[in-house]
């Protein structure tokens, strides 16, 4: 199993390196045929238009959304959530996504740069402790790098996270995105759970 990580704009490295320690095997892709070849694909946290505008300039934006459409795994952070959107609110002019998720999401929603944090959240991963319980909102140390939030979803889309009543974490089918940069921090939850997505597809 291969997944790869979108390498256009964004943490990449950071990507793999977290697909890495869960357990899979991550590398950068950027050409269609490498896209196509791995199993599952992220999209890394960066600039959301910056991602559009090389997505069309090299010819990605229609076949990734294709592959998408057509149920390949994908897991967007941050700017990757923006491009997982069907839906965008504030979106500069003219801009699209790879879309997949029944939401929309608000570009910048938590502010800008200057107003980046960091704070625990509650999310609905799944996790189980060592009786076997399913934990419910675990906490998670998330980073918001000017962030954009979940404005609304779709009856499809399964809420994992919110932060004071936003939705920053979401799935669908094959489909995860966050609001955050779990790529940033040493909890590997996400990727583990993306694994996990990717595995049950494959």
């Amino acid at each position: 199993m291969v997944i790869g990580v979108l390498a256009l704009q964004g943490d990449v490295r950071e990507h793999v390196r977290a697909l890495g320690d869960a357990g899979a095997t991550a590398r950068p892709v950027r050409r269609l045929a490498e896209i196509e070849s791995a199993d599952g694909l992220v999209i890394p946290g960066g600039e959301s238009t910056t991602l559009w505008k090389l997505a069309t300039a090299f010819d990605l934006l229609d076949p990734v959304r294709k592959l998408i459409a057509d149920g390949m795994p994908a897991f967007g952070s941050c700017a990757g959530l923006i491009m997982l959107a069907d839906r965008l609110q504030d979106g500069a002019e003219g801009q699209q996504t790879f879309g997949g998720i029944d939401m929309t999401a608000r570009r910048n929603a938590f502010g800008r740069q200057v107003d980046s944090f960091e704070r625990e959240v509650a999310l609905r991963l799944g996790d189980r402790d060592d009786a076997g319980t399913v934990g419910e909102g675990a906490p998670f140390h998330a980073v918001f790098i000017r962030a954009p939030w979940v404005e609304r979803a779709g009856a499809e889309v399964t809420v994992l996270g919110e932060d004071n009543g936003r939705i920053v974490a979401v799935r669908q089918g094959p489909l995860l995105a966050t609001a955050f940069h779990p790529e940033l921090t040493p909890d590997r939850r996400i990727h583990e759970l993306f694994v996990k997505m990717v595995k049950g597809t494959s």
